[in-house]
């Protein structure tokens, strides 16, 4: 029997829609029918599509079945939509949410509370690892969660830590859980589905694009209550992440560094413009303190606007 999320899912198949075109559809019909009844003409004067893709969506509108292919494909892995009761609260409170997510592993890791996003370059330097041990170790023991984009360095170094120290992290990939990137760290994809969770907002076979790693960040941000960003350079997709954590009204806090370090200059730059300065974890779990109850409250909220 079709439901609206089945409906949805669906059509956030087509590569022909976008996350800003599915909002389009369900602020015009939260039961996601309409569309599904659009002539190719109405397709094109509502949602201002060429001839070309109107006229291939239509097409992929009328295949539409409960039991297509592109739905049974997905019955290996989780997915969420933002209809559904158990969509990630703190996702659903950010500027420019995910309609669908798609999943790997546990869970209940996306009610976990406290969750501390963990960026940084993907060339750290030789203390990083000393570092983030420091850091984040007395954290991990205390049962808080990581978020990182398992990508080479920083993050890397970050679900491994949680991971082998018996801790909970979650990973935010750029593209399908077909492709995890990068190629390196498959047997690290592969661990973190088994034992902790690995999440995308993109269709399992979709090949990571370099116009998904921004948008990826925002969901490493959105899914803490602050972003730590450990080494980064004064141009780098974590500031971009910094950015998209202060827009969410998430904290952001940073590790300083020797002055001559290049991998420092990112993290200087942040602290100078209001990032907390972080020099033990202490400091993160007094900010963490300041704040938690708004954070319990998002948790507990089970409504999402559109």
């Amino acid at each position: 029997m079709s439901s609206p999320r089945d409906r949805l899912i669906y059509l956030a198949q087509s590569s022909l829609v976008t996350r800003k075109f599915l909002f389009k559809v369900l602020k015009e019909d939260r039961e996601c029918s309409q569309i599904f009844q659009h002539s190719k003409q109405e397709i094109i004067d509502f949602y201002r599509l060429s001839d070309k893709k109107a006229e291939a969506l239509f097409i992929y509108l009328q295949q539409y079945d409960p039991k297509h292919p592109n739905l049974e494909k997905l019955k290996p892995y989780k997915t969420w939509t933002i209809l559904d009761a158990d969509f990630p609260p703190l996702l659903s409170n950010i500027p420019d949410p995910p309609i669908v997510l798609y999943g790997l592993g546990r869970s209940d890791y996306l009610t976990h509370s406290p969750s501390l996003a963990v960026v940084g370059t993907r060339n750290p330097s030789h203390l990083a690892k000393k570092h983030m041990y420091d850091l984040l170790k007395p954290l991990i023991d205390e049962d808080w969660l990581l978020v990182s984009g398992m990508a080479n360095g920083i993050d890397g170094y970050s679900h491994r830590i949680a991971d082998y120290y018996g801790g909970k992290t979650i990973a935010v990939l750029a593209g399908g859980l077909n492709h995890p990137y990068p190629p390196e760290h498959l047997e690290l994809f592969q661990r973190l589905t088994t034992k902790q969770l690995v999440l995308s907002e993109y269709a399992p076979y979709t090949r990571p694009m370099r116009h998904q790693f921004p948008e990826r960040n925002r969901l490493i941000s959105g899914l803490s209550f602050a972003t730590l960003v450990v080494e980064a350079k004064e141009r780098s997709g974590s500031l971009i992440t910094a950015d998209q954590a202060l827009e969410q009204g998430r904290e952001v806090l940073a590790v300083p560094n020797a002055v001559s370090l290049e991998q420092a200059k990112g993290c200087h730059y942040l602290i100078q413009n209001g990032a907390k300065l972080i020099q033990n974890s202490r400091d993160i779990v007094q900010e963490w303190e300041a704040s938690k109850q708004n954070w319990e409250q998002i948790l507990v909220n089970k409504e999402h606007s559109l």
